[in-house]
């Protein structure tokens, strides 16, 4: 969390979130109205803190690391957009640290190169569609990470992921997964792209940083060269 939305947060008299979300922030939330509001209901829940805003009231969505990474803040303005802007509530985008980020800085320096982020979750974007993002960033070698990945439906998909990078990628292609980045229970494991099977724990608690054909592992750590000559 930023200290900006640590700041919002503490501002709000409504708090609107995904429950989960809102059980990490127990300690801020003395005090303030609070709306919890499951997952796959991301319309009801932002439409609930809207109405909260016209009326009157001082509203913070908490929304992951940062709401504009897989989070709330489009859906927020095309629901508010809808409303006539002479009525519209004022909305104010808090930058947070992403998960990307945060599991970048546990495995070391995967990132420092071009890559491409792809959302596992088909829930809203066909597998289909997913597939082909993968492949055309597998085939221009970028650092591709992957957010929501393997749930208990999604079985194939983390050995089809891995069989398009395998087309691209050799074998030995460091491959980083972190868990619960930022959490208390924060762990990682570092392996190689031939490795990445289902034997491999991978839940939506977990991100998937997969290196180019330049990234490598030294003491512990990803590195993605950047190209500086040293």
């Amino acid at each position: 969390m930023s200290l900006r939305a640590d700041r919002a947060i503490g501002d709000a008299q409504v708090i609107v979130g995904y429950e989960t979300y809102l059980q990490l922030i127990e300690d801020k939330l003395t005090g303030k109205k609070v709306i919890g509001i499951g997952i796959v209901q991301e319309i009801d829940r932002c439409q609930a803190a809207i109405e909260e805003a016209m009326a009157g009231k001082h509203v913070a969505i908490v929304s992951g690391g940062d709401p504009g990474i897989y989070g709330m803040a489009g859906l927020v303005l095309e629901l508010v957009n809808k409303y006539p802007e002479v009525v519209q509530p004022e909305v104010v985008i808090v930058p947070g640290i992403s998960a990307i980020g945060a599991a970048a800085a546990v495995l070391g320096a995967p990132l420092m190169h071009d890559f491409a982020v792809v959302s596992w979750n088909d829930l809203l974007t066909p597998w289909e569609v997913i597939e082909k993002r993968i492949e055309m960033a597998a085939a221009g070698d970028f650092v591709v990470a992957l957010y929501n990945p393997k749930q208990s439906r999604r079985l194939f998909q983390l050995e089809k992921v891995r069989e398009i990078m395998l087309r691209y990628r050799a074998g030995t292609t460091p491959v980083g997964i972190v868990y619960h980045e930022t959490r208390f229970n924060e762990n990682r494991k570092l392996i190689e792209l031939e490795d990445f099977t289902q034997e491999h724990v991978v839940d939506v608690f977990s991100l998937v940083v997969i290196g180019n054909s330049q990234t490598y592992v030294e003491s512990g750590r990803m590195i993605t060269p950047r190209g500086y000559v040293l």
